[in-house]
């Protein structure tokens, strides 16, 4: 059988042009030989820049570190500044100046902090809602009445200076305050305001803790009229209680019974 050849013309190209491909890789070898346009803002930082910012940050925080003089005001001062005095609360002498402090001062800080809001700074309190602690009974008598009153706290009207307050609640302090700071604010509760009691040692507030151990309830009126005005702490007058004025009256000294 004799079959008709195709001429070469009319072929149809299969698969892949040779030539073709070898335009279109010099074309892209002639594109990748061209630089790519630089953006503004994203140009890497020289190598030698970096080393000579870090060499700076480095030799900056030396000299600082060096010749600040600690930051402090007198640090450029040529002679050194002021000659350095210790501070009076470092060490055990500051300790033992701290203890210094009478316990009237120490129960005035007690009193600005705990006490002051409610019977306000002059002792006087707020009329109709808490009574005043300057000229009261209840402050200037007998030094149990009001230990009972801070440490257990007091509750329902009461009659001050012939003045009936409200039903305001005193809070208990005998898990707040330790003995020493109610043996201080009722120092100074006593002896401040023109008041003129004796004072208060923690010795005799640990007494009565103990005693009233078993009491959890707040005081009435009631509760504190049964007791004598002129009924001391245990353990009667503390050692160092103030000395008596000329023409004053004595108060009572040795140990006393404490009221059944």
């Amino acid at each position: 059988m004799n079959e008709k050849v195709p001429s070469p013309a009319s072929r149809v190209r299969q698969g892949m042009d040779y030539g073709e491909q070898e335009e279109v890789q010099q074309v892209h070898a002639a594109i990748q030989r061209e630089k790519g346009e630089p953006r503004v803002g994203a140009e890497p930082l020289s190598i030698w820049l970096i080393a000579v910012y870090g060499l700076a940050v480095f030799f900056g925080g030396a000299y600082l570190g060096r010749y600040s003089g600690n930051f402090s005001g007198d640090g450029l001062d040529p002679l050194g500044g002021a000659p350095r005095v210790a501070k009076k609360g470092a060490g055990p002498q500051g300790e033992q100046q701290q203890a210094e402090l009478t316990p009237h001062d120490r129960g005035k800080k007690i009193f600005a902090a705990n006490c002051q809001t409610c019977h306000q700074a002059n002792g006087l309190g707020v009329p109709g809602q808490y009574p005043p602690l300057a000229g009261s009974e209840f402050t200037t008598g007998g030094s149990r009445r009001p230990a009972m009153i801070v440490l257990k706290g007091l509750q329902g009207p009461v009659t001050v200076k012939g003045q009936k307050f409200g039903t305001a609640v005193m809070q208990p302090w005998d898990k707040t305050l330790p003995d020493q700071k109610i043996a201080d604010v009722l120092t100074y509760e006593r002896t401040d305001w023109g008041n003129s009691a004796s004072p208060v040692t923690a010795e005799q507030i640990a007494a009565l803790r103990k005693e009233l151990a078993s009491h959890p309830e707040s005081y009435t009126e009631h509760d504190l009229l049964t007791i004598p005005a002129n009924a001391e702490l245990p353990g009667g007058a503390p050692a160092d209680a103030a000395p008596q004025k000329p023409g004053e009256a004595a108060k009572p000294g040795g140990p006393q019974k404490p009221p059944g």
